[in-house]
């Protein structure tokens, strides 16, 4: 009888899995010349001339590296170090940058359903002590957990994890021109609407599944990436309206009936030559 490894078995599976991915396999960014370009939608898209965000930067560093997803546009890079900067000059503390998107952007191996134009980027609600006084080792940034603001599976803000410093950050990228949304918990939202109610920055956080330990900035289309295609328009207002109050409703709450499998995603005929180049 042949005996199979478990280490080779679990490695033949993972190489099989990522030959099906072939976008989680490409290691360096594709370039045609000229600028950078976001194709497609968010959740079915590719990006050529990605720029890598350095690991290490004013403000901020990167976890989990091993994912090599800090890849994005060079628009993306801007908004990050222009909010590490901010965040320093306020003395706010440090971010901690995770899943931007790959070389090539494009679907990933876990099914995440964006980051797939390098217009995504999410960003930890923790605030490091640690980053804030020393670059984090290889190994920190990989076992390093993002504690979630929530007490337990409540929708209550636990304060202990949850600051001023959380709520200035989030403002501060809202009010970067170039971020068209910011995604965070239903909870978040509705303790930044007490807070803040009627300013005008709040019409970008808008409250979505999850997000109670990151949150998720996503910028506009660049005005000349003519195959990138953008969200419709937010609604108008704050937000802090019945629309927010749908998401502690029992409908909000209720699991699905069957487990939602997402579909894969059919990425524009661009991002073939991309994938190939």
């Amino acid at each position: 009888m042949v005996k199979i490894s478990t280490l080779w078995l679990v490695s033949l599976l993972g190489a099989v899995e990522a030959t099906a991915n072939p976008w989680s396999i490409v290691a360096q960014p594709a370039n045609f010349g000229g600028a950078a370009q976001s194709i497609g939608t968010y959740d079915a898209g590719c990006l050529s001339g990605a720029h890598p965000l350095p690991i290490d930067g004013l403000g901020y560093q990167v976890m989990r590296l091993s994912r090599q997803r800090f890849y994005g546009h060079p628009d993306l890079k801007y908004v990050i170090e222009t909010l590490g900067q901010q965040v320093v000059a306020q003395r706010l503390g440090t971010l901690l940058i995770g899943d931007l998107g790959q070389p090539r952007g494009g679907p990933t191996l876990s099914g995440h359903r964006s980051h797939q134009t390098g217009l995504d980027v999410d960003i930890w609600f923790l605030l490091s002590a640690q980053a804030a006084s020393r670059p984090l080792t290889r190994v920190e940034r990989e076992s390093l957990s993002a504690p979630s603001v929530l007490v337990g599976k409540s929708d209550n803000i636990n304060h202990s994890q949850w600051s001023a410093a959380n709520e200035r950050v989030l403002e501060l990228a809202a009010k970067i021109p170039a971020v068209d949304r910011i995604f965070v918990n239903p909870s978040i939202k509705r303790e930044l609407c007490r807070r803040y109610h009627g300013q005008r920055w709040l019409q970008k956080i808008r409250p979505w599944w999850k997000h109670d330990d990151h949150f998720h900035v996503r910028l506009k289309c660049p005005a000349n990436n003519k195959n990138c295609i953008g969200q419709p328009p937010l609604p108008a207002g704050d937000g802090c309206d019945a629309s927010l109050a749908w998401w502690f409703s029992d409908e909000a709450k209720k699991p699905p009936v069957k487990p939602y499998k997402p579909k894969k995603p059919v990425l524009p005929t661009l991002c073939e030559a991309v994938l190939r180049q």
